[in-house]
């Protein structure tokens, strides 16, 4: 039984962190989508002169 232990932690592991990273993707290409999102000060259309909300 012990043999199995490490193996299963660490493939859970990976699982967890896959769909912690697709769901995170997800969330940013949307994000990129949206003409609602603020502007970034460092982006060539932002405004590099607005105060931190």
């Amino acid at each position: 039984m012990d043999i199995y232990l490490l193996p299963g932690l660490a493939l859970i592991t990976l699982v967890l962190v896959l769909i912690l990273a697709l769901r995170s993707k997800r969330k940013t290409e949307e994000r990129l989508q949206s003409r609602e999102a603020p502007k970034s000060a460092l982006a060539e259309d932002g405004d590099a002169h607005k105060e931190d909300e």
